[in-house]
């Protein structure tokens, strides 16, 4: 299992602090890094790895420690570094020594280590000669490219955490984009008391990645369907289709609310084209204030900044980049944007949830509104809004959830076009689609109910059929592929 200690300090760490804090262990520990130089990496003399020392990020976002770490910790004022180190088990002087690191960190430039307990200044001693450990053995050690993990197969990269809240880190997205590239999945192992962040849910949606509960009455099971898992052949399969009572059992009814826009704008790529408006534009409409940070992971570190973002999806052209975007602490509100050039321009994939404490306050009623500035002045192209019964904090618990509820569906110009305004506007449901845009140019909004009764998603089936029975439906838009 990997444990992971964090320190929060004001100020930067420097060589002369990050030299303090990687002699925890005494002189005679290995240094390595990656090739970027993004992780520092303390071994053994045998090459054992033992702690590794992420590089720091400066955090400009209110309310990040305390919504990835709990609200008990003691973060710096703003702007602050975060500098995580993680220790393997392989070894069991690893944890102290990632504590003495991060209690060293912060002995010298003030601050608080995460948890709180971890943190030492003393010299842990590391014996020099350690056993063979069962996960270390299944290690590849001729598979360099894919970052430290707790147990590396031929089919499979776990990963093994027991943070209360597990988040898309720059860590796991190294993992999860290298083990893709190596034909491996990614399992990440927690206890049931675990949740993860959106991004990171995002991440792992779909085969072959698995987020994997060990429950000590159910044993493994999967965290997102609840079926058993058993470890076979170098990866967690299914033993069965039916889940098991942990994932089922019953709780109160939630009355907070995930209100989620998936929707794609598509804009010519022009030198003057700024990624992230419509974006930007959804949040204002929905929370009257745009988006406080964005990031490639998290911790969301950096300020909004349509402008660097652009910059950054330029620079990595043609490749698609794939960024986190946060709003205000007092209102839950993320973002997921894959940015990527296509043959119609440039297109945005963004999905942005929003969490309301009550049904009562979800605001359905702006939603129209705002499809049609999208549609004005950001290209949009298609998008799906739904509802939801769960957490305000947007975060997902290893429990059954209620299934999201279709509210509303907006078809844009081009794809109006291409089916026809006649066809698209007669479908066989009622009310009937209201029109948005110009005469020349119209895009329609289909409203589907309230998110409350689930025989909306009947009704989204029909009306996705009737949309592509006509001869210009191999060009219309994301949402009805």
């Amino acid at each position: 299992m990997t444990k992971d200690v964090i320190a929060l300090t004001p100020k930067m760490p420097d060589t002369r602090s990050l030299l303090t804090g990687l002699f925890a262990g005494g002189p005679d520990l290995g240094l390595t890094s990656t090739g970027d130089g993004g992780v520092l990496q303390l071994c053994t003399r045998v090459g054992r790895p033992l702690v590794s020392v992420e590089a720091p990020l400066l955090i400009h976002i209110p309310g990040e420690a305390e919504r990835l770490l709990g609200p008990d910790v003691s973060a710096p004022p703003l702007p602050y570094w975060w500098t995580e180190a993680r220790a393997s088990t392989a070894v069991p002087e690893a944890e102290p020594l990632a504590g003495s690191v991060c209690g060293r960190l912060t002995t010298l430039l003030g601050g608080t280590v995460w948890p709180r307990a971890a943190g030492t200044t003393r010299v842990v001693a590391i014996p020099q000669e350690q056993p063979p450990h069962e996960a270390q053995d299944v290690v590849a050690p001729s598979a360099p490219t894919v970052p430290s993990v707790d147990v590396l197969t031929e089919s499979t990269a776990v990963v093994i955490s027991d943070r209360p809240v597990l988040a898309f880190t720059t860590y796991l997205s190294d993992v999860l984009r290298t083990a893709s590239a190596t034909n491996r999945a990614l399992h990440l192992i927690t206890p049931p008391h675990t949740r993860l962040t959106l991004p990171l849910r995002t991440a792992l949606r779909g085969a072959p990645n698995r987020w994997v509960i060990q429950d000590q009455a159910s044993g493994y099971y999967d965290g997102l369907s609840g079926v058993p898992l058993a470890w076979r052949q170098g990866t967690f399969t299914p033993t069965s289709t039916t889940v098991v009572d942990a994932f089922t059992q019953q709780t109160e009814p939630i009355p907070e609310r995930q209100l989620t826009l998936t929707f794609r704008t598509v804009h010519a790529p022009t030198a003057d084209l700024l990624l992230g408006r419509g974006l930007e534009t959804a949040w204002r409409h929905l929370t009257g204030s745009a988006p406080v940070g964005w990031s490639t992971a998290e911790p969301v570190n950096l300020p909004w900044s349509p402008r660097q973002l652009t910059d950054l999806a330029r620079e990595r052209s043609p490749a698609p980049t794939h960024l986190v975007a946060i709003g205000a602490a007092d209102h839950p509100s993320m973002a997921t944007l894959r940015t990527a050039s296509t043959k119609a321009g440039v297109a945005q994939d963004i999905t942005l949830t929003l969490g309301y404490t009550s049904a009562a306050d979800v605001p359905l009623d702006a939603v129209e509104s705002l499809a049609a500035a999208l549609v004005d002045e950001h290209g949009l192209v298609s998008m799906l809004t739904t509802l939801r019964s769960a957490r305000a904090d947007l975060t997902l618990t290893p429990r059954l959830e209620a299934p999201p509820i279709p509210v509303s569906f907006t078809l844009g110009a081009r794809d109006v076009n291409a089916i026809g305004l006649t066809h698209a506007r007669r479908p066989p449901l009622a009310p009937r689609p209201r029109q948005l845009g110009t005469h020349t140019h119209p895009a329609l909004y289909y409203r589907l109910g309230d998110g409350t009764d689930a025989d909306a998603w009947i009704v989204l089936q029909h009306l996705t059929t009737h949309l592509k029975a006509t001869p210009g439906a191999e060009r219309i838009g994301l949402m009805l592929k």
